[in-house]
């Protein structure tokens, strides 16, 4: 259970904290929400308290290593399918809420990137991911967001 104040994070939406916690009526029976603000964008959303998918923990230390573990890797194929289904795919992953399928997409399009210009959809979904590896990684560290930001464009040197 996440209490006011708590980060925590809503996949597709990045970083958010706990606002308050609030019982409405729907459908005829109670049902409680966390009321998220996100950070990068101030929107708020409602989560049901009993959501397995709703919202996560920050990513600790261990995790946010092999994020940029992942970034450094770049002994990987590129996918060069049809750029409508790449979007699919990475959507998918970013949807997930996980930092590993985040970096993996933002690998991908930064490595795609060197060999091909971007699409406008596809600039967009790699400032997205690198937004999202920033503002959680920087929360959870208690970095500057700029550091961060230089961290993982270091991995592309």
């Amino acid at each position: 259970m996440y209490a006011a104040g708590d980060y925590v994070v809503c996949p597709g939406h990045g970083v958010g904290q706990v606002f308050d916690v609030e019982v409405k009526e729907v459908g005829g029976s109670s049902i409680s929400f966390y009321i998220v603000k996100v950070i990068a964008n101030g929107m708020t959303i409602m989560i049901p308290l009993d959501s397995k998918d709703g919202i996560r923990v920050l990513a600790q230390n261990a995790e946010i290593e092999q994020v940029f573990c992942l970034l450094s890797d770049h002994d990987i194929t590129v996918d060069t399918s049809t750029w409508n289904r790449r979007h699919r795919e990475y959507l998918a992953k970013i949807k997930t809420g996980s930092l590993i399928e985040i970096a993996d997409v933002l690998r991908s399009l930064f490595l795609l990137k060197h060999r091909k210009a971007l699409s406008f959809g596809e600039r967009k979904m790699l400032e997205l991911c690198k937004e999202l590896l920033v503002k959680e990684i920087a929360i959870s560290q208690g970095s500057e967001e700029l550091c961060v930001s230089g961290r993982i464009e270091e991995c592309f040197q």
